[in-house]
């Protein structure tokens, strides 16, 4: 029977981490994400006649992931690890400044190896800027985040509109005036040509539709 060494036990226990690592990586869409992993040893581990089994306790934050290693046999033991990681991904980073409320759009960005352990939404697809614009001003150099990002106004309040009711085969449409800004999906209010104000979700850029009626994707 083969017998784990103590540094073949925190070997395996690191392994173990970064391939929990890497699934998250997947699931977020990450690129080219490296991982740098280390298992704190804080007392002498024993050799292990059996087969170790590594299992995830608690691996929600990268800077401090608990795993339990665990020896089978009447003479097994169970210990606990805490690894801490470093992660790398090719992320969006700002390439020019960009003013809060403006577009960002993708030369605005360049996408470079960054350290992502404490960023839990950084960019990773150039896609995922269209149609958003900043949320606050953003500086050339900083590294880009989701939460940075809103979704851009298609309307400003007094634009006019065209409010659209679409129902089965038959569609009514209007003109109105809106009452507030908003991006796509938003609802707000709009004043249609009768003088009656109603609650609208914005559709695109100038047309609306009753708020009632359900959503079409």
């Amino acid at each position: 029977m083969a017998i784990s060494t103590s540094d073949q036990i925190v070997a395996r226990v690191e392994q173990v981490a970064k391939e929990y690592l890497a699934k998250s990586a997947e699931t977020a869409g990450w690129r080219d994400a490296k991982f740098d992993v280390a298992a704190a040893v804080t007392r002498v581990i024993p050799s292990c006649k059996g087969k170790i089994a590594v299992e995830a306790a608690d691996v929600r934050q990268p800077t401090r992931m608990r795993l339990i290693a665990e020896c089978p046999g009447a003479d097994g033991w169970k210990y606990d690890f805490i690894v801490r990681a470093k992660v790398t991904a090719t992320v969006a980073v700002m390439a020019a400044d960009v003013a809060a409320g403006k577009p960002v759009i993708g030369a605005d960005v360049a996408f470079e190896q960054r350290d992502i352990t404490l960023v839990p939404d950084p960019v990773s697809d150039e896609a995922v800027l269209l149609g958003m614009s900043a949320r606050r001003s953003l500086r050339n150099g900083e590294l880009l985040r989701q939460s940075m990002l809103v979704e851009a106004q298609v309307i400003k309040r007094g634009d006019p509109v065209r409010i659209v009711a679409r129902r089965e085969q038959i569609e009514v449409s209007m003109a109105g005036e809106a009452l507030d800004p908003g991006a796509r999906g938003t609802v707000i209010r709009v004043r249609n040509v009768s003088g009656n104000v109603i609650r609208a979700r914005i559709t695109g850029s100038g047309t609306v539709e009753p708020a009632e009626l359900p959503m079409v994707n």
